[in-house]
């Protein structure tokens, strides 16, 4: 039966007990785990009293991060959820939020938009503000700031000497800079404070092609040419999508392999539509969303599912975007492809090249391709590991953030010295090795 600690309400559940397998359910369906004790988070305590627990019994300690983040590596062992810490506070003077381990990016962006604020959020408002930050955290307006992890000033953690520290960059260099971009592999963060930016409307949405009458290559490849005329200030994607002949799906889309470029921009609604204007000479539009909207509307640039599913994805940072290689991916993944496969190119450069006392790797990277397989793990390895060896040449690194079920994969997260920064850090902060590898 679940326990409930009367001194605390702590929510503690096990195999078996009414509530627990609700407790593990995520956004990503395909990837589950059977913990052999649940900690309910509600607060900072609790999750102290997880990783003591966990450090008694020898058990590895994992979190299962809020939106659609995996669980950690806690088969067997311990896992923390988070979703009950949902507490959001705006200082609009300061223009910082602190959001606690279980907040939602719709979440902050419904807090901040009063105050004339906003956060560097991704395409998706479901997915966890904090493990987002933790990973880098590649925003819709990334080329204009620079990535969400550059922007903390603090993080409230516990590590694994169960001890909840108040970490900044003058109070600890080395644990700051190994968090952000090491992700939770260090202990778990409880909370975090971030920047807001002085956003309120932007120019953006989504200009899509029918792939069967436009060549989704030739399209790439005037994306490709027109990165490299827009300014800073512009964050943009390259997308290909063969959408299902399935209820749900709108019309306009519904069976078609549809080649999208995806558009933010925080300036003048005339400049992006200046901006933009080479983009409509690709061919004739199946879909049009460009337009000024208020920042609450950001998420409707990517439209990003917000139902549960199972999906498998990994990704490559590239120095260069060689365009026949890029092409050949596409017609390896296309509608043909034996398991649906989404491709997504983002624009690097900008900000996101500035250097930043974290982690982060692969600033130099130009693009990243990201590429998202409605399948199993085995299955949509049989599709990634060929369509990825086409850009090796090119490939400089992944990015955590985006391997989505892949993270067990170590190589090419981070570059050697990088690598070993963490490793020593890791022995100095989970010598035990309780949450996993760096």
């Amino acid at each position: 039966m679940n326990t409930v600690d009367s001194t605390h309400s702590r929510l503690v559940l096990r195999p078996g007990d009414a509530g627990y397998e609700d407790e593990l359910a995520g956004f990503q369906t395909g990837f589950t785990q059977r913990p052999a004790v649940v900690f309910a988070a509600a607060g900072a305590d609790d999750v102290v009293a997880a990783v003591r627990h966990a450090a008694a019994a020898g058990l590895p300690v994992g979190v299962q991060a809020t939106g659609h983040g995996l669980p950690g590596d806690s088969q067997g062992g311990v896992l923390v959820t988070t979703r009950r810490m949902a507490g959001v506070t705006v200082d609009a003077r300061a223009r910082t939020a602190r959001v606690e381990a279980g907040v939602r990016w719709a979440d902050v962006i419904a807090a901040a938009g009063p105050s004339g604020l906003a956060p560097l959020n991704g395409s998706a408002p479901g997915v966890g503000a904090v493990s987002y930050t933790l990973g880098g955290g590649l925003g819709i307006l990334a080329r204009e700031f620079g990535y969400a992890a550059d922007h903390v000033g603090s993080l409230d953690v516990v590590t694994g000497d169960g001890r909840l520290r108040r970490v900044t960059r003058a109070s600890d260099p080395g644990l700051y800079w190994a968090l952000l971009g090491g992700g939770h592999r260090l202990g778990i963060v409880t909370a975090l404070e971030t920047e807001l930016v002085p956003v309120t409307r932007l120019y953006g949405g989504s200009l899509s092609f029918d792939g069967s009458e436009v060549d989704p290559a030739s399209a790439l490849r005037a994306y490709e040419h027109w990165t490299r005329t827009v300014p800073d200030g512009l964050t943009s994607s390259f997308a290909a999508v063969p959408y299902p002949d399935v209820p749900g799906v709108p019309p306009r889309l519904r069976g078609r392999y549809a080649v999208s470029v995806r558009v933010a921009h925080p300036g003048p609604a005339a400049e992006g539509e200046q901006l933009v204007a080479p983009l409509r000479e690709i061919g004739p539009a199946l879909t049009d969303s460009l337009r000024e909207m208020p920042y609450s509307e950001s998420h409707t640039i990517h439209g990003d599912p917000d139902f549960p599913h199972t999906y498998y994805g990994d990704n490559a940072v590239l120095r260069e975007l060689d365009v026949d290689a890029v092409a050949a991916l596409l017609a390896l993944t296309g509608p043909r492809a034996p398991v649906m496969c989404v491709v997504q190119i983002n624009h690097l450069g900008g900000a996101l090249a500035r250097p930043a006392p974290n982690s982060v790797p692969h600033r130099a990277g130009r693009f990243l391709v990201r590429l998202l397989a409605m399948a199993d793990r085995t299955r949509a390895r049989a599709l990634l590991d060929p369509a990825f060896a086409l850009l090796e040449p090119w490939t400089t690194g992944r990015m955590r953030n985006f391997a989505f079920g892949a993270g067990d994969r170590p190589d090419g997260l981070y570059d050697p010295g990088t690598r070993e920064r963490l490793a020593g850090l890791k022995s100095v902060y989970d010598p035990a090795n309780l949450f996993g590898g760096a």
